[in-house]
């Protein structure tokens, strides 16, 4: 029972295997007897195997993170405006027309603005100014009074200090020479006298000349002995020299009562002579 139930499977596999076989070679030979195969030679076909590349992902391009716009504001650039100066004309400048008042002023204002700045006077300055100032005072009193100058013609005016400070000297001298001369009191006069000494350039005496005699002779003769014993005085200075030939100096003898002392002493009052 067993033998047959397992019989009859295995013959209805055969007979289906052996149908499939019959129309698998009906199916060929239909293909190979069709009129389009007739007449062409069967073709070789050939294959190979090739392993297949692995064809390499492409590449996703990295996001790029745009840039946050800036909050500074970009610069503006100053347009600049070229010219050609080879092309240009320049306009012709008129001249300015300066009147001979205004072009002084102007050459005064430059020579100003060249100079080096002057420093401030220290007292010794001061007080050299001073005492020019007071000389040249003095000096004209002295043109007036006591001295005179006899001016060489065209000649440059003489410093006024100059001349005050030569005939100091000239007072000094005349009490040192006193010392050396003898004097009598007792033939002093009551009245006042006057006379005249002129020096020259180089300091020698060129006159002695009594304008007022008075009845002053002791003492006249006492004061040209004084003069005499004095000479030669110091020279004239160089501006004195260029333009004086001689110098006349008044000497006026006074009375005890009215001289108040005896000496040489520089007064500008001659009218009491």
């Amino acid at each position: 029972m067993l033998a047959q139930e397992t019989s009859h499977p295995q013959s209805s596999f055969l007979v289906a295997l052996a149908i499939s076989l019959i129309l698998h070679g009906l199916i060929l030979f239909v293909n190979r007897q069709s009129p389009e195969s007739l007449g062409r030679p069967a073709q070789r076909i050939e294959a190979s195997l090739v392993m297949r590349a692995d064809t390499p992902k492409p590449e996703t391009p990295a996001l790029v993170t745009p840039a946050k716009p800036s909050s500074v504001k970009p610069s503006t650039r100053k347009k600049i405006l070229a010219v050609n100066k080879a092309k240009t004309r320049q306009p012709k400048a008129s001249k300015a027309q300066w009147s001979v008042a205004e072009r002084e002023e102007m050459n005064k204002f430059l020579r100003e603005l060249g100079s080096p700045d002057k420093a401030a006077p220290d007292t010794a300055q001061r007080a050299m100014a001073m005492a020019r100032e007071y000389g040249r005072e003095q000096a004209r009193q002295d043109e007036t009074g006591e001295a005179t100058l006899e001016r060489l013609p065209n000649s440059p005016p003489v410093d006024p200090f100059s001349l005050e400070m030569y005939l100091d000297a000239l007072v000094k001298k005349l009490n040192r020479s006193a010392g050396y001369v003898r004097n009598d009191p007792r033939g002093n006069g009551v009245k006042s006298a006057l006379v005249q000494v002129k020096i020259n350039p180089d300091g020698s005496l060129r006159s002695f000349k009594v304008l007022n005699a008075g009845d002053q002779q002791a003492e006249i003769s006492f004061i040209k002995s004084v003069v005499e014993q004095a000479v030669p005085f110091s020279a004239f200075p160089p501006d004195m020299r260029r333009s004086a030939r001689a110098l006349g100096m008044m000497i006026c003898i006074m009375p005890p009562s009215l001289s108040g002392g005896f000496g040489f002493s520089r007064s500008s009052d001659g009218t009491k002579c």
